[in-house]
This record gives C-alpha cells, sequence and structure tokens, in this order.
C-alpha cells in the first residue's frame, strides 16, 4: 500500500506541472478545500448506491483505497489531475460501466485548442507493444510493426502494468484492459494523463528485422481543425462536410452490416452496438430474411467493437440464434430506490419511478427487477436461424454483447472465436446508469444502479471465454491481416470436407 501511495503521488505531481504549462489553455487548479469537499461527496455516493461496491474488493480494502485517494488531495489540482485520483479508486471496484468524465467545460475547451499527444499508438497484449501508427508524416525511425520495449528508460510491460490501475474493468479481466490501451491510440492519452506530457521521449524498440534501436521521439501537436489534419497524417483525403441525413446514413452503416459472401453460403453480420440508435429491430427483421432465402448454412457474427447497449436489442438477436428458452438474469437489483443526492444525478426522477413500480424488495434486503429473473424467452419461429454460427469476440465486446454470448454459447452450432470477453461472465454492474456530477468541479462519473448476475454458478471475475482462441502476432497486425476473421474462415472451410 505503501509504493501504491509514492507512485500515485508521484504521477500527480507530474500531471498537475505538465496541465500547467497550458496544455489546455485556461485549466485551473482547484483548492484543496474543493477537491476535498467534491471527493467526499464522490464516495458518500458509491458507497450509498453503487451495487458492486464490495463484489470484488472487501470493504476494509476499499476504505483504505478510499482513504489513499483523500490523503492525495491536501494540495492544488487541476482538473485532470483530480480525474486521475478519481480513476485510481474507481478502478478498485472491479466495475467496467463505472468511469470518469471530464467536465463538460474542460471537453469544450479540450475541443478549440491544439492538443499535446504522444506521438505513437501502439496495439498492445502481453509482453508485446506494437506500434500501429505514428503521428508524425516526415522521416521517423519508428515504423509501423515495430515493437516497443521501453519508454524513458522503464520497460513496457511496466508501464502497461501502472497505467492498469487507472483503468476500470469487469472483475480480474485483463483483455479488457490490454485493449482500452489499444482502443484508437488511447495509450497516449492514458500515459500523458498518468505520467505527464513532454517535449520528446526516449523510447527503446525492436524493428521488423529484430533490431534492437533507440531513438527519441517528438510531442506531436494537434491543432484545432484535428479532423483535416488526421486525415492528413493517414493519407486520406480532407473530410467533407455531409448533410445531417448522410451522416445518419453512414452511422447506421458503421453501427450495423450484412454481407454475405460470393457462394452465397456464408453471411458476415458485423453489430457494433446494440444502442438504440442503430435501429437494429428492423435490420434484424430484414437480415434474418435474407438469410432465410437466401439458404445460408454459416453465419459469422463479429461483436469485436461491440461495447453494448439495449438490453432489448440484445435479446432480440438471441431469439434469432437460440434453439431453447433462455433467461438473461439470476438476479437483477439495486440497493436503494432513491438517494439522499439525486440532486447530482441525471435522470433521477425517472430512475426513482423504475425502482418504485418495476421492483420488489426481497428477504435480502435488495430491491428485485423480478421481470427478468423470472422470464424465459422464446427463440423466434419465424426466420429463425439454425445454421452454424461462429461469434468473434474480444476485450471490446462487453455488456449486453456479453448476455448475448452466454446465452447461445453451449449450444452445438454455436462456437465463439477470439479472445476472453471484456464483459463479465458472471454478471456486471449496469441497466441504469446515470451521469453523476461533481457540484464543484463538474466533473461527471458513470454510476451504475442495478447488478446482474447472469449466472450465480460461472467462475466470476473473468469474461467469456472463447472455444477457439484467435490472438494476435506481431506478423498479423503488421499485415493488417484480421485472423479472427480468418480463423471463423478455417473452421468453416474445415467443415465442408
Amino acid at each position: 500500500m505503501m509504493k501504491s501511495w509514492f507512485f500515485l503521488f508521484c504521477v500527480l505531481l507530474t500531471v498537475s506541472s505538465c496541465v500547467t504549462r497550458k496544455n489546455f489553455a485556461g485549466t485551473k487548479k482547484w483548492a484543496p478545500e474543493t477537491l476535498q469537499k467534491d471527493y467526499n461527496l464522490f464516495q458518500n455516493i458509491i458507497e450509498e448506491a453503487h451495487p458492486g461496491l464490495y463484489w470484488y474488493m472487501p470493504k476494509d480494502s476499499m476504505d483504505r483505497y478510499f482513504n489513499l485517494g483523500r490523503e492525495l488531495l491536501k494540495d492544488s489540482l487541476t482538473e485532470p489531475g483530480f480525474r486521475t485520483v478519481l480513476n485510481y479508486v474507481v478502478s478498485k471496484l472491479g466495475c467496467g460501466h463505472t468511469s470518469i468524465r471530464s467536465s463538460k467545460q474542460y471537453a469544450r475547451l479540450r475541443d478549440t485548442v491544439p492538443r499535446r499527444l504522444f506521438p505513437l499508438a501502439f496495439k498492445i497484449w502481453p509482453d508485446t507493444a506494437l506500434v500501429t501508427a505514428n503521428f508524425h508524416t516526415g522521416p521517423s525511425a519508428v515504423k509501423r510493426g515495430d515493437i516497443v520495449t521501453a519508454i524513458d528508460g522503464v520497460p513496457m510491460q511496466q508501464i502497461v502494468d501502472s497505467l492498469f490501475l487507472f483503468l476500470s474493468t469487469d472483475g480480474y479481466n485483463l483483455t479488457h484492459k490490454y485493449q482500452t490501451l489499444s482502443n484508437r491510440g488511447s495509450f497516449g492519452a492514458v500515459y500523458q494523463s498518468v505520467f505527464g506530457t513532454r517535449s520528446r521521449w526516449k523510447v527503446r524498440y525492436r524493428d521488423s528485422a529484430g533490431t534492437e534501436k533507440n531513438v527519441f521521439v517528438r510531442q506531436f501537436t494537434l491543432p484545432a481543425d484535428s479532423a483535416g489534419r488526421l486525415a492528413q497524417i493517414a493519407g486520406l483525403p480532407r473530410p467533407q462536410k455531409i448533410s445531417r441525413r448522410e451522416r445518419k446514413r453512414a452511422g447506421l452503416l458503421y453501427s450495423r452490416e450484412l454481407r454475405i459472401d460470393s457462394s452465397g453460403t456464408t453471411a458476415f453480420m458485423d453489430l457494433n452496438t446494440f444502442q438504440s440508435s442503430g435501429k437494429l429491430r428492423s435490420f434484424f427483421r430484414r437480415s434474418f430474411k435474407t438469410l432465410q432465402r437466401a439458404r445460408i448454412v454459416n453465419l459469422v457474427i463479429d461483436l469485436r467493437t461491440n461495447g453494448g447497449g439495449n438490453v432489448v436489442n440484445s435479446n432480440l438477436l438471441t431469439k434469432y440464434i437460440a434453439d431453447h428458452p433462455f433467461k438473461i438474469a439470476d438476479s437483477l437489483y439495486t440497493r436503494i430506490k432513491g438517494s439522499r443526492f439525486g440532486q447530482y444525478q441525471q435522470n433521477r426522477f425517472w430512475n426513482w419511478l423504475f425502482a418504485v413500480f418495476m421492483t420488489r424488495k426481497k428477504a435480502d434486503g435488495f430491491y428485485h427487477f423480478g421481470y427478468y429473473e423470472r422470464k424465459r424467452f422464446k427463440p423466434k419461429r419465424h426466420n429463425h436461424f439454425g445454421g452454424q454460427v461462429y461469434v468473434l469476440s474480444g476485450g471490446n465486446t462487453f455488456s449486453a454483447s456479453t448476455l448475448f454470448i452466454k446465452s447461445v454459447k453451449e449450444q452445438k452450432n454455436v462456437t465463439v472465436v477470439g479472445e476472453e470477453t471484456g464483459g463479465g461472465a458472471y454478471g456486471n454492474n449496469a441497466w441504469l446508469i446515470p451521469s453523476v456530477t461533481l457540484p464543484a468541479t463538474r466533473v461527471r462519473m458513470r454510476l451504475p444502479l442495478y447488478r446482474l448476475v447472469i449466472d450465480k454458478n460461472e467462475v466470476k471475475g473473468f469474461g467469456v471465454q472463447p472455444e477457439i482462441t484467435a490472438f494476435p502476432t506481431a506478423e498479423a497486425i503488421r499485415k493488417n491481416f484480421d485472423f479472427k476473421m480468418a480463423r471463423a474462415l478455417e473452421l468453416i472451410q474445415a467443415a465442408k470436407k
């Protein structure tokens, strides 16, 4: 605990100093008394309402982390420094649905001024940090496909382990944390929030030939016209203004798509979300009707970037695939109906109304949403798909997408290919997730109100495990080779023989 305290203290000194060097013009420091008030409210809200507060961390240990966070607020901090403390504490809950967000004012400011970035993006998995992009367009010693082994003399695995201390996940899951650092270059953002920004960093790396090298990489400044600049970096045409209708159409296409291969026997369903904005009810209806008419025998469902959404939508997909009645919850409950701190919570009236009319208090003292605890959903008869199904999963497969996989995984005609899901197989804290705004700093927190136990007999703390594993390799990433999809296609070809 003392080592963790010293590490976090050093981090905060670095973050506070780097942000006040005008990373974002106008960013202010908050007095310790102000930070303490917001922090006390933050702790009180979690202790009152969080449904999984002691699910993975015993009370005495969680109390120590709360106290540690408070001890680190004895000096003025910027908003990013304060958020670093909150992220550190929140990560100990073992809840991937609980996260800290910037204030709206800070977010608006960030989008109007140049940003100083760590220039390298990575694909990270155990013992490997492979460069996927270098934001500098000129000649550089570090290329896509090189493997970075240290930054400023600190081994990459040690850096990654340190960043993990500030990332939330379901239980003990590490697949989600590795994927989080790999998403859209977010390693740099987390790295600078923890270790601070500099004008340059010394990087030790191994090139594609296996030669060890050292080089200094310079900070990259992203101008206010970030969309145009990023397009230039990627070698793409400058983004053009499009109509609202075209943006909506593009968004729907990104959210979901159905493709059929040239053989006419295999279809590919890309599902990047279960959010209501994806208009999935009509999409599923049209898609499974198409599969039926085309007599498709193999369906690959890609959930690798599906972070979840509306359970009604994931249930609907399950109905088209399941060969037996299913339910999604062994238990689903909230600890409280109302809150002493409701004025800081988004949608407080509707959340209270839902608890009053949809839950009942049971002997355990919690308010249970009995409908989903009892309800067994029946598979669809019309346009039900009974062919072979291959589900692609990974660290970004979360929440409602995990519910779908958990419901169909044991079927003989379903094979899960890829990596452990980021979402917990035993359960999660979710359902209603209002935003809580701390009154002084205006920092926001996503606060799940319900605990969902999917399968009480499942090992707690890990995601749904794939039946066929497909892990990244350096060569696959260098060649932009879709190793998970390729593994599914291999299974389809093998089944034909």
